[in-house]
């Protein structure tokens, strides 16, 4: 048996998984609120001690950069190691992997099923072109999958840690307002969770636009700024007019961050949106500002154009995370038969 697991800055999910029903069917599963442990060892312990399943085997999708077998999460402060919770979980230390959240998502997308989709633009699939992966979360996380041999071969990336580039006036004068907050802007600053409430202050602060002061206690009294600014932006009855803006610039920047993956690996094979933020705003991203923003790619457009972009409506990367573990167990098993 495997336990795998998404771990986040916001949350924790974690899943049992055998190779016979493969990873799209968990056994049992749990949400966890990721700050309130101090580890990622004391979720996975309380987690298997309910559940009447012996593991053998671990696998992690983590957000934050994965090396060596060790990775400081970017959003919590943890440090993950390999041999620590190999230890901590009694099992046999090959048997244990951590990977990049974003690998994680990245390995699923060659398994996802025509429910995990919502297609944005059908575009020509180059059927062994490389795609992109963009997730913005708490964070944003970016990887992309080449091909190799007979399959993909999944790369993690720190992309969302590149430097913010405005791509028109409004979004200079953003980046100026930014800098006044950060020695560094990235795409993370503004295109994530945590980048969506500096973009509703820039519009509020510095372009003047206004509040209804009943949203804006709400905002301010939100323990996720950034959902209750959603939630405001996408009410068909009463939306917020400084919300609505906000998720239209974040939509552009999105869309032109995307295209920047898109163009550096050649995606010709496809553009997949992940994340929590783009299952919610799932309506704003159809309309016709994304696409546009896509394809701003001067000489480019129209390749841009034939690229298809998809976003993924389900959580998909304990997905990845399983099929990686349950992987390796299988390559393990062959290599014992082998050697017989």
């Amino acid at each position: 048996m495997l336990v795998a697991g998404d771990i986040g800055g916001t949350k924790t999910k974690l899943a049992i998984y055998s190779r016979e029903a493969g990873p799209h069917l968990p056994l049992a599963e749990a949400r966890f609120h990721s700050a309130d442990y101090s580890s990622l060892q004391v979720i996975v312990k309380e987690f298997l001690a309910k559940i009447d399943e012996p593991v053998d085997r671990a696998c992690f999708a983590v957000a934050g950069p994965v090396i060596g077998g060790r990775v400081k999460t970017t959003n919590l402060p943890w440090v993950i190691e390999e041999t620590a919770l190999a230890q901590a979980l009694n099992l046999k230390p090959q048997a244990v992997h951590v990977i990049n959240d974003l690998e994680a998502i990245a390995r699923a997308v060659p398994i996802l099923r025509p429910a995990d989709l919502e297609t944005l633009n059908t575009g020509e699939p180059a059927p062994e072109g490389a795609i992109a992966v963009v997730a913005p979360g708490t964070g944003l996380g970016e990887s992309f999958l080449t091909l190799d041999g007979g399959g993909y071969l999944a790369h993690s990336s720190e992309g969302g840690h590149s430097d913010f580039a405005p791509t028109n006036e409004r979004q200079i004068h953003l980046l100026e307002y930014m800098f006044k907050k950060f020695e560094h802007v990235s795409f993370e600053h503004v295109c994530s969770g945590i980048g969506i409430p500096h973009i509703y202050n820039y519009l509020r602060d510095v372009e003047q636009t206004r509040e209804n002061p009943d949203v804006a206690a709400f905002i301010e009294a939100a323990s996720d700024p950034s959902v209750a600014i959603i939630q405001h932006a996408i009410d068909s009855a009463n939306p917020s007019k400084l919300c609505v803006a906000t998720i239209g610039m974040f939509v552009s920047i999105l869309a032109s961050e995307s295209a920047n993956l898109a163009v550096k690996v050649l995606a010709t094979g496809g553009v997949y949106l992940s994340g929590g933020v783009v299952v919610h705003i799932l309506s704003a991203l159809q309309g016709p500002a994304f696409m546009q923003s896509f394809k701003r790619k001067g000489r480019f457009a129209d390749l841009m154009a034939r690229i298809p972009i998809h976003v993924i409506v389900n959580e998909v990367g304990i997905t990845g995370a399983a099929a990686y573990g349950l992987a390796d167990s299988q390559k393990e098993g062959q290599t014992k038969c082998q050697c017989k």
